[in-house]
């Protein structure tokens, strides 16, 4: 089972996950069995990158709704992947996208220059 797979299950049987850090905070605890712990556990830092990858999407989504003029919004981390900053680009009404690009190699100006063009699109 994949990561992504594991949330909608969680989600599907009415649990609460989020990822605070390096742990998985997991509700309503009545609910969790030997077997759903042994099965995160299994899954636990894929399930926090997935996690993540979803909350950056709902950072530049939540941009573009907050900004109706808005054609296109960008959020960097910096901190979630030690060798790479990850970019997470969204288009209105188009899609959004990730690019992991490696910290010795980033420089932010000439995506920004591309962005504000309009050539990623």
């Amino acid at each position: 089972m994949e990561a992504a797979e594991i949330i909608e299950y969680l989600r599907e049987q009415d649990f609460t996950l989020k990822a605070e850090g390096d742990y998985l905070e997991l509700s309503p605890p009545e609910k969790i069995t030997d077997e759903l712990i042994k099965k995160l556990k299994k899954h636990k830092p894929a399930i926090i990158a997935e996690l993540k990858r979803e909350e950056r999407r709902l950072k530049v989504l939540a941009m573009l709704t907050d900004n109706p003029e808005t054609q296109r919004a960008f959020f960097t981390d910096m901190d979630i992947d030690p060798d790479n900053v990850i970019l997470t680009i969204a288009i209105r009404d188009q899609y959004s996208f990730e690019m992991a690009i490696p910290k010795a190699k980033y420089d932010p100006f000439p995506i920004l220059d591309l962005i504000n063009k309009g050539l990623v699109q």
